[in-house]
């Protein structure tokens, strides 16, 4: 005990000394946190609250990986950033305010995504994963990837008003148990659709801390085997249990799953690739036609509260949720060029309207996102 606390700089020994007197903590419990390293996967709303709670709680080193940069549409749940961040990368401001609140802390940063490639290299060099991203894919991976390297992850969800957590790992079930299957993209509603109050990812992820450290002092009952489901409309959680399923595809007794497999859609700005004849044009290409012809017809089918936020002029608005009962002034004579916010929901529309008889509609890849990334900056990002 005497060694643990000649480890500790005087700064150390008063910035953790609320933490310290508790008898599960105590000096050795808070010498467990400063030698342990943890990854966070995604600095935006789910890997902001136990970024900022486990570099308070003295976490040793904290790796933060993440390639997007921050905007405005961020800030209202990713609390690590700041308006004056914007267009930053989120990996680079995320270091920056948890410097600030605990210099004794080591932050290193990975500004890439997450990959079949890199995950595990990175992974080896920590003990314990927090699943801080907003799309599945990347949750498969890092599941697949803690259970290869017989880590644990603890796994939050957020969808609207609802929040999920768990912790994942060698002695109770993987995700796959619970959710096998990665769902077909046009099952799940996407990042721009669905939508989140920024207080749910806030509370998902404090939880995902507690468990962080509950583990690392090795305290407590860990969520191992349990999904709490938090709805913030009702304020009640509720207490879903899982088991391990022997005929998990990973770590069943049959198991099919040998290596790491990379996905292919995200909430991201890339249109999905498409094997069914989907027709595609990107948006310089469609700037192109356009200047040739400002009369192109292009067709939007996001909601109307996206539409009066950002548009691209002279484009007719029919959003995707009533199309089916408002498509039939859609000229037929014409191409038609449909977009949404990222290529997702205007795939959808197209594939309907070419079964209403619609033979001239091309997706535009990339959506309003692209458009305004690559063609118009004027147009706000959201």
């Amino acid at each position: 005990m005497d060694k643990a606390i000649h480890n500790f700089s005087p700064d150390e020994k008063i910035r953790y000394a609320r933490q310290t007197i508790l008898p599960m903590i105590g000096q050795e419990g808070q010498m467990k946190l400063k030698n342990a390293r943890i990854l966070i996967v995604g600095a935006g709303g789910l890997g902001s609250s136990p970024a900022i709670y486990l570099a308070a709680a003295g976490v040793g080193t904290i790796g933060l990986i993440d390639q997007d940069t921050v905007s405005l549409s961020n800030l209202h749940r990713q609390i690590l950033h700041y308006t004056s961040d914007a267009d930053r990368p989120k990996v680079i401001s995320a270091r920056e305010k948890l410097r600030q609140l605990n210099p004794n802390v080591h932050i290193i940063t990975y500004q890439e995504r997450l990959n079949a490639n890199n995950a595990k290299n990175i992974f080896a060099n920590y003990d314990l994963v927090i699943d801080g991203t907003d799309n599945l894919p990347s949750r498969y991976l890092i599941n697949d990837a803690c259970f290869f390297q017989k880590k644990k992850f603890i796994f939050g969800g957020v969808f609207q008003f609802e929040g999920q957590v768990s912790v994942f790992g060698s002695n109770g079930p993987c995700y796959r148990c619970f959710f096998r299957e990665l769902p077909p993209r046009d099952e799940m509603p996407s990042c721009a659709e669905a939508g989140v109050i920024g207080v749910v990812p806030g509370i998902i992820g404090l939880m995902q801390a507690n468990e962080a450290i509950k583990w690392i002092c090795q305290i407590g009952e860990p969520l191992l085997g349990r999904l709490l489901i938090f709805n913030a409309l009702s304020a009640r959680w509720r207490e879903v249990k899982l088991k391990k399923d022997p005929e998990c595809p990973l770590c069943g007794t049959r198991p099919t799953i040998h290596t790491l497999e990379e996905y292919t859609w995200a909430c991201s700005t890339k249109a999905p690739t498409t094997d069914d004849g989907l027709q595609e044009i990107n948006v310089c290409a469609l700037k192109k036609l356009r200047d040739k012809d400002p009369g192109l017809y292009l067709l939007d089918v996001r909601e109307q509260m996206e539409w009066d936020i950002a548009r691209i002029e002279g484009a007719h608005l029919k959003p995707l949720s009533t199309l089916e009962e408002n498509f039939e002034d859609i000229p037929k004579d014409k191409l038609v060029y449909c977009f949404c916010k990222v290529g997702e929901r205007s795939a959808m529309a197209v594939k309907f309207l070419k079964s209403q008889g619609y033979s001239s509609v091309v997706n535009v890849k990339g959506g309003i996102d692209a458009w305004s990334e690559e063609i118009d900056p004027a147009i706000p990002r959201y």
